[in-house]
């Protein structure tokens, strides 16, 4: 039987990261995968075809209505090669599944093909086909992610009612989209398909989308998406979902009692995610799951079994590729001894619609019901010199800091690259600054960043500068 120091089962950016970091720390490391490349949900069906996607159709979306304001004229009008988009996604999807694959390669790392399953908690079972292997090592990490949720009364058939990894690869645009949840990944597809001309309609059960971020945002966000044309019907619950022939039918209750009826010839169930727990095994261990399927881990992200770890999407947590990421890194660094530090309350989110959003810290109202003595500062993106000359004019930055001490305590943006801004405020946030400390920093002009300054200056007594 072989042997290892660490086997982690799933091999998306939670996992793959653990084992790069667990070999540069000198263990004899594998990782197991039961699908046919290397990746998880993130590289294969996720994070990475859905951005590939999101900017094909923005740059159509620029050239079909934005190209003649920049004196641009397409002689010929305007094509689209749907297919050869759905072909461009996948080849960036296997550029990237390759560089998985050298870096586990280049660091050593087994790699072990089919399905893991603890026989007990010292040994795991990899089975692929009719054949399988019995391994053990000192410590295993699982990693295998989460799949897309359901709601129980809808029954996927994949072709019109379909879940996120199915509207990565129509062969056809939809000419009515109805996505089923107001939230990131609901709205990120919903803008691919408005983009290349399909109607969208997104249903959702909360009163407004993206909900778990600040309440701004979400009023924003909404407005511009209401301008490209999509459809909303916040407060309703949907309640029955059915296919006939190439329509789908939805129908929903509102707050009120009103009954909506809705038909598109396709239905994106983007209602969540649930971790990815079944087929492990973890009867054989003392294990324990919560109500939604996760399992339980302590600060060191330790299961009841001692020597096993979890990460990722299958513990408590904010379900994103880099949280995961950063848990495989920190599991690593306990095991050689290290004191690695995970600050969850800075882990940033992010949508990658157009404009983006993004938000790391507390949102305004957390900050109300805790009762903390906060003050805000906001500065809109269209008052700066680069939003204008790009043409990107919606959105602002939100800085909300403490009344007392001038920290910072949560920022909140939309707008252009605002998926790359976050992380100036994520640095910030690390080593405790303050809103002035900000606004005292010199930022380059004429540049989006600049708007996080001013927004810095409007919560230090006002001073925002361009406005």
């Amino acid at each position: 039987m072989q042997k290892f120091d660490v086997i982690i089962i799933g091999s998306g950016p939670g996992g793959y990261v653990a084992a790069i970091r667990c070999a540069q720390l000198g263990m004899n490391t594998a990782i197991v995968e039961k699908e046919s490349t290397l990746g998880g949900t993130c590289l294969n069906v996720g994070c990475i075809p859905s951005k590939a996607l999101l900017d094909s159709s923005h740059h159509y979306e620029t050239i079909l209505h934005d190209s003649e304001n920049h004196g641009i004229h397409i002689k010929g009008g305007v094509t689209l090669d749907f297919k050869a988009m759905i072909d461009r996604k996948q080849s960036v999807v296997d550029q990237t599944v390759k560089g998985v694959d050298y870096l586990m390669e280049k660091n050593k790392v087994t790699v072990l093909r089919g399905v893991g399953t603890f026989k007990d908690a010292k040994h795991l079972v990899v089975k692929k086909d009719k054949h399988e292997e019995t391994f053990s090592a000192d410590k295993f990490i699982i990693a295998t992610g989460s799949k897309p949720g359901n709601l129980p009364f809808i029954s996927l058939d994949k072709e019109r009612i379909i879940t996120s990894t199915e509207a990565l690869s129509l062969a056809e645009i939809p000419k009515h989209l109805v996505v089923i949840g107001g939230g990131v990944i609901g709205l990120e597809l919903g803008q691919v398909y408005r983009r290349l001309g399909a109607e969208v309609s997104v249903v959702e059960y909360a009163d407004r989308i993206i909900p778990s971020m600040d309440a701004a945002l979400s009023k924003e966000l909404m407005k511009v998406l209401k301008k490209q044309g999509v459809q909303f019907y916040l407060s309703h619950s949907v309640r029955k979902v059915e296919r006939k022939g190439n329509q789908v039918h939805i129908e929903a209750l509102s707050k009120k009692d009103e009954v909506l009826h809705l038909e598109g010839d396709y239905a994106l169930v983007s209602v969540g995610r649930v971790a990815n727990t079944e087929g492990l095994g973890l009867e054989n261990t003392t294990i324990q799951l919560d109500d939604r399927g996760r399992i339980a881990v302590n600060e060191h992200l330790q299961t009841a079994e001692a020597h096993i770890y979890a990460i990722g999407d299958v513990i408590q947590g904010a379900m994103l590729a880099h949280k995961a990421g950063e848990e495989g890194v920190f599991i690593a660094e306990h095991l050689s001894g290290q004191k690695p530090h995970i600050n969850y309350h800075l882990i940033p989110n992010v949508v990658y619609t157009w404009p983006e959003v993004a938000s790391v810290g507390q949102t305004e109202e957390q900050l109300k019901a805790s009762g903390v003595d906060y003050k805000s500062g906001s500065f809109p993106m269209r008052a700066l010199g680069r939003s204008r000359a790009s043409g990107d004019l919606d959105g602002f930055i939100k800085i909300l800091a403490d009344s007392k001490t001038d920290e910072v305590l949560g920022v909140h943006m939309i707008g252009a690259r605002c998926a790359d801004l976050i992380a100036e405020a994520v640095t910030a946030m690390e080593f405790r600054a303050s809103a002035e400390d900000i606004a005292r920093m010199s930022h380059a002009h004429p540049t989006y960043s600049e708007a996080f300054k001013e927004a810095a200056l409007a919560a230090t007594d006002n001073r925002a500068l361009h406005i």
